[in-house]
């Protein structure tokens, strides 16, 4: 195929190597040269790049830590100034490079994106310490400052907006999906499908655990429509590009056909008036899709999802009358310990299942024996162990960072 990164995506597609050893979330490499005017450049989030005869279109501009490289390396492959940016949606990681061509001499780019994206800064300003927390927790960060000043769209649309820039046509669609302001872009003159995060060679991120609703049901219906379009080339968010019409359909369809199974299965459980706890336990992602190398649950899971959709559907309650009104964690810890015999006793047990295999139900009684005494070095070491456990089991990045987090912090006693 001509660069290594594509020579890569071609065995990641066969199987010859494992998405795993290449996680899509955070990869970055060399930009690769099309031809004719286009790059693409993997940097945590990928950036492409289309050189017209008015200037530079960037679909997303990359994120507030790298973006200086993203110019840089835009610099490295084009002097034309930029024209327009479009964010294909609001997530930090794609929305920080515009700055770096303001400051440059000549006219002043515009910035495109969906009218939801104001909104998304405007929550991201008020959340922003939270944000950092959980961030730092999902990626095995010491810390992490969340940004609160954004770069904001110039023009924003609802629907769909239709762009011509130098004789290129970009034909910008609504779409929710992991965001409630994603857009993807066909750019018909070219057969190149820029996708977004709808597609990021894994399982859909549409469950992840500590962060605002993802929409499974409306993001598979979006698959479908770009499936249709015959795209040549799909240059995604995250991961490498897709190359040839065959394996651009295969892909889409695929990752729309796993969302679509777990959203049917969930609703068919609810409308029988299943509990979550029944839910999440029942409802399976159908395995032939899961083995897809472009759908293995390294940064999402399907589990999650279900999660997801009972919040978009359910609310927040989970079908346990308990938990509608629930006394408070420590003291329900501390009546579970003295009928066990302590919290050392619980301590003790959970480290007995977990050497079992048996890592959720160990999470269970090691989280209770630190809530029931949180002074017991037993109690500390023994959630210390299982969490590690846990975080060494799992594949997704969502799993790993939580289960990594509760291995080496010790929650705090705070004032009621």
């Amino acid at each position: 195929m001509g660069h290594p990164l594509l020579e890569l995506a071609d065995r990641l597609w066969e199987g010859a190597e494992g998405i795993e050893g290449h996680h899509p979330v955070g990869f970055t490499g060399d930009l690769i040269d099309f031809g004719d005017g286009l790059a693409f450049l993997p940097s945590f989030a990928n950036v492409t790049a289309f050189d017209t005869s008015e200037g530079l279109v960037l679909i997303d501009t990359g994120g507030f830590v790298i973006s200086s490289m993203v110019h840089e390396r835009i610099r490295g492959w084009s002097k034309s100034p930029l024209h327009t940016a479009i964010y294909s949606h609001g997530h930090v990681d794609h929305v920080f490079g515009v700055p770096h061509f303001e400051a440059e001499d000549g006219p002043p780019p515009r910035v495109v994106a969906h009218e939801g994206v104001n909104a998304r800064f405007d929550r991201y300003a008020l959340t922003a310490g939270y944000n950092g927390v959980i961030n730092a927790r999902q990626f095995q960060l010491p810390e992490l400052d969340f940004p609160t000043d954004f770069r904001r769209p110039d023009e924003t649309f609802r629907d769909r907006l239709d762009l011509e820039v130098g004789g290129e046509r970009f034909e910008l669609h609504h779409a929710r999906g992991e965001t409630d302001d994603h857009v993807w872009t066909w750019v018909p003159g070219r057969r190149v499908l820029c996708c977004g995060d709808l597609f990021i060679w894994a399982t859909p991120n549409a469950g992840n655990p500590q962060k605002a609703q993802r929409h499974p049901r409306d993001w598979a219906l979006a698959l479908r429509e770009m499936e249709q379009l015959g795209a040549e080339l799909m240059l995604p968010g995250h991961g490498l590009p897709l190359v040839g019409a065959e394996r651009v359909r295969a892909a889409l369809s695929d990752t729309a056909s796993l969302l679509e199974s777990l959203c049917e299965q969930t609703l068919e459980l609810m409308n029988r008036g299943a509990t979550l706890d029944e839910v999440i336990h029942t409802v399976s992602a159908p395995q032939e899709l899961i083995d897809r190398p472009y759908l293995r649950p390294v940064y999402d899971e399907p589990e999650f999802i279900v999660r997801n959709l009972w919040r978009l559907y359910g609310g927040w309650h989970d079908g346990d009358p308990s938990h509608l009104k629930p006394a408070p964690a420590a003291a329900l810890a501390a009546e579970l310990a003295e009928l066990a015999g302590g919290a050392g006793r619980l301590a003790e047990r959970a480290r007995e299942l977990a050497t079992a295999g048996e890592l959720r139900l160990a999470g269970h009684l090691a989280e209770l024996a630190l809530q029931a005494a949180p002074a017991s070095a037993s109690a500390r070491s023994a959630r210390s162990e299982v969490n590690r456990m846990r975080a060494e089991a799992e594949a997704s990045t969502m799993s790993r960072g939580i289960f990594s987090w509760a291995a080496i912090e010790i929650p705090q006693e705070r004032e009621p």
